[in-house]
């Protein structure tokens, strides 16, 4: 069903599955990346087989420093990164005959859901963008009304410093069933039973540690700031009554009403990880949802 590749970003080799449609032809694609330490068999590939199913490719890759792919240090997350992840997987697609690159999209799912709705402000020929349960931020922006200087933002993400005035949060566990004790990153029990369900399934190449980096400067990376920059139709799924701290509805919401691109704004039950269970109905109606986006902005 899938071709195992790797592709380089940032000094090291991204690594991850390239479902192709069977039909001879350009095929449009869906770029997709996990959230918070999370790896590509952790539920993301059941989304892929759903889209290729659909008539959809899909590029399916670890981020930097996790799963399959290279890179140090090991499990830190740093968001412009990551960022950069989306778009050298875009570029890798460009290259591939079998791709048609007007039709390429970008997925992410939580953390990364946040990621690539900032990279579809400066990542270039990404026609539609799918942000599943986005980490928008505990609050509305310090800064309502602002925005990110296009020129700014554009580059900071090609040249700046992913590091410059940074704060860290680790190394801690991902997740933890004794806060007291053992806290951990993520602090809701669900995310305890998530991870540990699928996370402790052989292969996963998952581990139960993490480091955040958040950078705070020149240009901060912020959903809120960069979403009037947004080209591309954009879906954004909610989860309702998200139990994660950094999915606070107003801050989705907020980031939604400042989108001036196409938009669609989908909420759907079992909190923030209710569609990350598969099968099942939750995964299935948001699976569809998606689907049908995509089809209307990459296949019509």
């Amino acid at each position: 069903m899938f071709e195992r590749v790797e592709f380089p970003s940032e000094g090291a080799m991204l690594r991850g599955r390239l479902y192709l449609p069977a039909e001879r032809r350009r095929s449009a694609c869906v770029v997709m990346a996990h959230g918070t330490s999370a790896t590509i068999t952790m539920a993301a590939d059941d989304y892929a087989r759903a889209f290729h199913a659909g008539g959809l490719g899909v590029l399916l890759y670890d981020h930097r420093n996790f799963g399959a792919s290279d890179g140090e240090p090991r499990h830190e997350i740093n968001p412009w990164i990551q960022a950069r992840g989306y778009r050298d997987a875009l570029a890798f697609l460009m290259n591939d005959a079998r791709i048609d690159p007007t039709r390429v999209a970008i997925w992410g799912d939580s953390y990364a859901g946040m990621i690539a709705l900032v990279s579809g402000a400066v990542v270039d020929d990404v026609a539609a963008i799918v942000a599943q349960i986005p980490a928008c931020g505990e609050r509305l922006s310090s800064a309502p009304g602002g925005g990110a200087n296009a020129d700014d933002l554009r580059r900071m993400f090609e040249t700046g410093d992913p590091y410059a005035n940074a704060t860290q949060i680790g190394p801690l566990p991902v997740v933890s069933a004794d806060q007291i004790n053992a806290p951990s990153l993520l602090k809701p029990i669900q995310a305890f039973r998530w991870f540990m369900e699928y996370g402790g399934r052989h292969g996963s190449g998952w581990e139960n540690r993490v480091t955040r980096v958040t950078p705070k400067g020149p240009c901060a990376f912020d959903a809120y700031q960069a979403a009037p920059l947004v080209r591309a139709p954009t879906l954004m799924m909610v989860g309702r009554d998200d139990e994660m701290v950094h999915c606070a509805r107003e801050a989705q919401q907020a980031v939604f009403d400042r989108l001036l691109a196409p938009k669609t704004f989908a909420e759907i039950e079992g909190g923030h990880f209710g569609l990350l269970w598969a099968p099942g109905a939750i995964f299935e109606r948001a699976a569809r949802v998606q689907i049908e986006f995509l089809h209307a902005h990459l296949l019509a």
